[in-house]
């Protein structure tokens, strides 16, 4: 029986065989073999550290030291805020900094703000390697505030001629409706005064033959504008230059002007609309 358990022993331990050797050294120490203990990693943040000031938004660049970890192994970092996430900033091969990083917009100023970084995948699930950075600040930048550009709708000038001729603005009138009513009628003898009215570059009376009797025309005016009223001859009858009585009605409101004209120039009236 007691060779049997020295049999069993010299396996066990390497021993030499007592069946052969003849006899057991208890002096010799045995070596019994287990699987070798993995290297214990670590993660040192060097960049940010307390004392640190980034600006939101912007770009920064973290920098750090491993023990024991490989160069194609990963590690995690977070930006955190009273301990909780407000940025994952990236994954990154360990090869000890990482450039470029842009911090979010989103993020206010505070003095209470940490990177972690943290081992991914490592070979001891029992050990991971994890590192958090003293207190450091970021300051926000101020919104840009664009200056309220106010534009000022320019106005159309008043034209000074019109088919070659002079126009000569002798009175300028301030109605407040848009729709106005215009009375025309031969301003002394009746002597084959042959005119157009124009508006604005529009004829409103076209080629008309002056009576003693008043002409009546319905307009509507520009209120983003002076509105230019003339009169145009298209003769001289027998005694230059033509004249036109010219009454402006604007609800209970009337206006008469006097208005003439040669082959050369033109009298005219700007009117605004008041606002």
């Amino acid at each position: 029986m007691k060779r049997i358990f020295f049999l069993l022993m010299a396996i066990c331990f390497g021993l030499p065989n007592p069946l052969q050797a003849g006899e057991i050294d208890f002096n010799h120490k045995a070596e019994c073999t287990s699987e070798p203990s993995l290297a214990k990693t670590a993660i040192t943040i060097t960049s940010p550290k307390s004392g640190t000031i980034w600006t939101a938004p912007g770009v920064v660049t973290l920098e750090w030291v491993t023990k024991n970890i490989p160069a194609n192994k990963t590690i995690k970092f977070y930006l955190s805020k009273d301990d909780m996430v407000v940025q994952e900033l990236g994954v990154f091969k360990n090869i000890g900094f990482s450039e470029e990083i842009k911090i979010s917009p989103g993020l206010q100023t505070g003095n209470n703000y940490r990177v972690v970084g943290i081992e991914l995948f490592p070979d001891d699930k029992y050990s991971i390697a994890k590192y958090a950075t003293g207190l450091f600040t970021i300051n926000k930048l101020p919104r840009e505030v664009k200056p309220i550009v106010q534009t000022v709708p320019e106005i159309e000038p008043l034209r000074d001629t019109f088919d070659g001729r002079a126009l000569n603005y002798v009175q300028e009138l301030e109605v407040t409706g848009t729709s106005i009513q215009i009375n025309l009628w031969d301003h002394s003898r009746k002597d084959g005064d042959i005119v157009s009215i124009y508006l604005n570059g529009e004829a409103i009376v076209s080629k008309y033959a002056l009576e003693y009797h008043k002409k009546k025309v319905e307009v509507v005016l520009d209120p983003s504008k002076p509105n230019d009223l003339f009169l145009y001859a298209h003769n001289l009858g027998e005694f230059p230059p033509n004249t036109v009585s010219i009454e402006i009605v604007d609800g209970s409101s009337t206006e008469n002007i006097i208005l003439n004209s040669d082959l050369k120039s033109c009298e005219a009236v700007s009117i605004n609309v008041k606002k």
